[in-house]
Formats: structure tokens, sequence, C-alpha cells
């Protein structure tokens, strides 16, 4: 019969320390996230258990098997959490879970993001830059200059409508700005992207909202692009529309579609028919939809694309604040 010493150590910066089930060294860095979440700053010498009822510690010393990058909510705070168990000679004798505030990761997800997307946006419109001047050093040296003018008409006038519109209808400049990234980016791809709003959508009430909005269209877009690889017609259309304090967004693909029988896994962290190290896509998707409190539908069938429909609950920003 195997001997459980419950011994746990709960760290990253955020560190606390048990032994046989009792709390025996909490540092600061825990103690400022368990303080956010309304525990006692005094947890030394209590039992684990009752001090955090949701701790999932004993699960990972019943059954050595170690949890990654699970979330877990303490009186509504979100941490990141990884639980690993601790062996001697063979035996369970403990358990260690690092931990971060999931507020801070999002944050540094957000700049991340902000920043790739950012350099994918300069790189390809970079390319499409350099691509127009080519033609128009073409037309100059053959001096086809009514050809150049009707030519750079046609350059301003696309660009101002495709760019126009969003922002006119996108009041939230860091998606506004995303999009935009994601147009030039699906260009670049072959890629014929196309965004209709059908109503302004106001600036969200949170912070939060524009992330979780920005790794899901995000996401979904990346795959939709991706999947299309091999496609004769490459087309991703994107539709927006809020009413009600509910905002609806549609992405369809002409891609391969998904199977029936694939279309739950694709959700699932790090399934994947492409390779090592993929698969969070669809799975940040699914999540970040959660968090939001909305419902996503997949319609997809073999060689006729794919579509997903997502409905997210919406507070807007009062104006003037």
């Amino acid at each position: 019969m195997r001997k459980e010493v419950p011994c746990c150590n709960l760290y990253t910066k955020e560190l606390l320390l048990l032994h046989t089930s009792t709390i025996t060294l909490v540092n600061k860095s825990a103690l400022q996230i368990l303080k956010r979440a309304g525990l006692s700053q005094k947890p030394i010498g209590m039992k684990i258990y009752d001090y955090m009822p949701s701790t999932r510690l004993d699960h990972v010393l019943k059954t050595g098997q170690p949890e990654l990058d699970e979330e877990q909510t303490i009186n509504g705070v979100s941490i990141l959490v990884n639980r690993v168990p601790l062996f001697v000679n063979g035996a369970v004798v403990g358990a260690i879970s690092t931990f971060r505030d999931k507020t801070e990761v999002n944050q540094l997800a957000e700049q991340l993001t902000g920043v790739r997307t950012y350099a994918e946006a300069l790189r390809a419109q970079s390319h499409e830059f350099l691509n127009r001047l080519h033609v128009i050093s073409g037309m100059v040296q053959l001096k086809s200059y009514n050809q150049l003018a009707a030519f750079i008409r046609t350059l301003v006038d696309y660009r101002n409508q495709e760019f126009g519109s969003i922002t006119q209808h996108l009041k939230d400049p860091a998606l506004a700005g995303f999009i935009m990234g994601k147009i030039s980016y699906s260009r670049e791809a072959k890629v014929d992207l196309s965004i209709e709003c059908t109503s302004i959508i106001p600036e969200p009430a949170e912070n939060k909202t524009t992330h979780e909005l920005i790794t899901i269209l995000g996401n979904l877009l990346d795959n939709a692009i991706e999947a299309m690889t091999d496609s004769e017609d490459k087309t991703v259309e994107v539709h927006l529309s809020y009413e009600d304090n509910w905002l609806l967004i549609e992405v369809s693909d002409s891609g391969p579609g998904i199977a029936n029988e694939l279309q739950k896994e694709v959700f699932k962290k790090g399934y994947s028919t492409k390779g090592e190290n993929r698969g969070f896509g669809l799975y940040l998707v699914e999540k970040s939809i959660e968090a939001l409190g909305g419902e996503l539908i997949i319609d997809s069938k073999l060689r006729l694309g794919t579509n997903f429909y997502v409905k997210i609950p919406y507070k807007a920003k009062e104006v003037g604040k």
C-alpha cells in the first residue's frame, strides 16, 4: 500500500509550501494573489483543503499524473496552474503546483499578439507596396501616363473603401487595427478575405472583451487561411453584427471542410493533423468564448467549406468613458 505524504509547493514567483496537507510557507507573491481572492493572509498552519477547497492537488497525489496549463478560479480570481507530483524512491510523496494570475498572462498575450499582428501587417503591406511600385515604375518607363493615373486612382479608391468601412463600423481601435492586419496578411497568402459589418459595433465596456475577441477572430481566421493552402477557391468571409447587447460573428471559408467525427475533436487542446506543437488555435477559441459566456456552432461539410457561428454577450462602453 502506497503511503502518501501530501507535501505541496504552489509556486512560480508564487510559492505556497505544504507538508502533510498543512501549509508551512507562503511567499509574498502568492499572498498577493490569494489576498485578491479574499483568502486569509495567515494561511500557515492551515490544512490546504480548508484554506483552498477548489484545489486539485489531492487528485494529483492519488493518480501521480501531472496537470498542466489548467485554469482554476478562487472566489472569482482566475489563475493558470501547473500541478506535478513529487516522487521519492518511486512513490508519490507530494506535489508541486505553480500558478500565475491569468489577468497578467492575458495582458502579456495581448501585447505579444498586438506586436506580432503589427509586424505581420507591416511585412504584408511592404510586400504589397513594392509590387505596386514595380507596376508604377513600369508604366512610367512606358510613358503610359493615362493608365498610370487610372491605376493610382483605383488604388486610392480601393484602399479607402476597404479600410474606411472597417474604421466606420468597428469603434474599438485595437480590434479594427487587428482586422486590417489580417486583411493584409490574407492578401499576401493569396486568400480573398472580405469583412462585412451589418451594424455599428461599439467599443466593449471591458478591455478583457477586446483581448478575447482578438483571440477568437485571430485563430478562426488563421485556421481558415491555413486550411485552404491546397484549395483552388480561397475565400474567407467574416460577418459581424451587434444587436441588443449581443455580438454575432460568422467566419466562413471555402476550404476542404471537417469530417463530422472530427468536429468535436478539433477543439481539444493539442489535437492537430499538422504535426507537433500544433492544435491550440480552436482550443483557445472555445476557451475565450466560454470566458465571455458565449456560444459556438460549427457547420462543416467535406469539400464544401466550414462555417463558425459565434454569439457573445457584448456590453458597450458608455459614451464619454
